[in-house]
């Protein structure tokens, strides 16, 4: 089963057992979040209602981004600014869909 959820203002695509990377989301290592903002789910070619539908997720990291250069120039006027940014993320692994849970056999097949 997948779902299309929506959080940071971003879309992602997930199944049970997905590990994703989105905008930081309040909470430790280990935790466990819900994402409740479900906008499609289905299995295969079939969609289904997402009313009540609710995406739980666990806490893998909070971690940072790539680095990105921010460089400013004015052609002339000795103008040079340089600034880096590194965004926040929070990696998750989906747990389960609904009532759809990971299989953990999968879970180990994949990192195997």
């Amino acid at each position: 089963m997948f779902a299309i959820v929506r959080t940071g203002g971003k879309q992602y695509r997930v199944a049970a057992g997905d590990k994703i990377a989105v905008e930081k989301l309040p909470g430790e290592a280990g935790e466990t979040v819900s994402l409740g903002d479900v906008l499609l789910a289905g299995e295969g070619s079939e969609l289904q209602s997402v009313e009540g539908l609710i995406v739980s997720a666990e806490i893998i990291a909070q971690a940072k981004s790539e680095k990105v250069i921010v460089f400013k120039k004015r052609r002339r006027h000795n103008y040079r600014r340089k600034n880096g940014h590194r965004q926040r993320l929070t990696i998750l692994r989906i747990t389960a869909i609904g009532d759809h849970k990971a299989a953990p056999a999968a879970d180990a097949a994949a990192q195997a």
